[in-house]
Formats: C-alpha cells, structure tokens, sequence
C-alpha cells in the first residue's frame, strides 16, 4: 500500500473540509503499524481510504502496482474482497448465524474457495483464535473478547494480505485488550499488513510503526509509549 500526495476533502454547507493534505506514506507486508490522533483528525477516513470504501479527492494510492484512483466501482470491490479484511469496534456479527456461520459469510461470495474448503478454513480460524469450543455458540452467547476475535477470524476468512483495523479494543477489558493486540501481533509476524487505529496506547507496545494522524499527514513517532 502506498499513497503519495493524497489529499481528502468534503463539502459541508457550501464549504471545503479539509481532512487528509499531501499525505505520503508506504505500507509494508510483515509489519504491524498503529496509527493514533485526536478526535477529528481523519483516522476514520484514512482507513476508509485504504481499504478502499472512500477515493481520494487528489494524489495516488497504488496498491499492489495498480493506481486504485483508476478503477471502476466492479474493480474495487474485487480488489478489496480478495485483499483485505477489515474490523471495526462495532463487532457487527450477525445475531442470528453462529460463530462458524459467521465465519463463514464472506467465503460465500468468493467463487474461488470451495463449499468444501470454505468450512475447513472457518474452523482452523477459529481454533487457530482459541475459540473451537465456541464454533455453535451465538454472539449473545460470547463475551466481548471471544466476539471480537470471531470478528478478526471472519475478516481473514477470504485469507487478505492487509488487516484493518478501527479502534478493534475500544469496549473490551485489560485482559483482553492484549490479547487481541499480541493476536494482531502474532498475525503481522506471520506476513499480514496489520494496520490497527486506536486510542489505547497499550498498541504501541506490539507495533513496529507508530505513526501519528496530525495536521492531515501521517508522522512516524518514536518513544510513543512514554507520550
């Protein structure tokens, strides 16, 4: 993932906002990256703008040696379904499928893993999560910690190089705070692109980048945790 000179703007009553300015920034497989910045400062947006759901206004954002900025709606979603996951703080499993079936859901639209494979993998993310116990159990059924780490599984289902993820420990506890973080660790050390947005600075203990949302640009930040 690379963007170079990105600018994002909106219109708001007749006027410009300005959100993202000349924003240059290159991301790497195998690395973990935490982005933090003050409320307002674009987090949401950036993220959006990687996983491809929102374009840039102006600048480039090659992904894999393709121009994204050049590709129709049909392109977009392709390339986002086949390469990356995504997880938000909502933990929006559906209510009524179960943890399996949950996991399950994005495979259904992948022609390119079999009914038969899509099981096999479902089940491997779970246990791989430490959840093969909770594979028939509904969302009201798990804690917040085991819901989340169902989200992760699901976003990895359709086996993306890129995870993205937006404030994915905001209503969870210490103890489970770390372990979706060392999980996310543990997934970057495996070859993902772990790209995580968040408030709490116990991230900055598992990131190999630190970078800091200001201004509209992206500031690598060393010593972050003694901020």
């Amino acid at each position: 993932m690379k963007l170079k000179n990105v600018c994002k703007s909106y219109k708001k009553k007749g006027k410009n906002i300005s959100v993202l300015q000349d924003l240059s920034y290159s991301f790497r497989l195998g690395k973990l990256y935490a982005i933090f910045g003050e409320s307002g400062s674009g987090k949401t947006t950036l993220i959006h703008i990687l996983g491809l759901l929102e374009k840039v206004t102006s600048g480039s954002y090659i992904f894999d040696k393709v121009d994204v900025t050049k590709l129709n709606r049909k392109e977009l979603i392709s390339l986002r379904k086949n390469n990356i996951g995504y997880v938000s703080q909502s933990m929006d499993l559906n209510d009524y499928l179960n943890s399996l079936e949950n996991v399950l859901l994005p495979m259904l639209v992948n022609s390119d893993i079999s009914k038969d494979e899509r099981t096999i993998i479902a089940k491997k993310l779970l246990k791989k999560f430490g959840l093969e116990k909770r594979m028939n159990h509904y969302p009201k059924e798990l804690s917040g910690g085991e819901k989340q780490r169902v989200c992760i599984a699901r976003a990895l289902a359709n086996r993306p190089k890129y995870l993205l993820c937006d404030e994915p420990t905001s209503s969870l506890d210490k103890r489970n705070t770390i372990k979706v973080f060392q999980l996310l660790k543990d997934l970057s050390q495996e070859g993902l692109c772990v790209i995580v947005v968040s408030h709490d600075e116990k991230v900055f203990d598992y990131a190999d980048y630190c970078l800091e949302l200001k201004d509209g640009k992206l500031i690598e930040v060393s010593n972050v945790s003694k901020r």
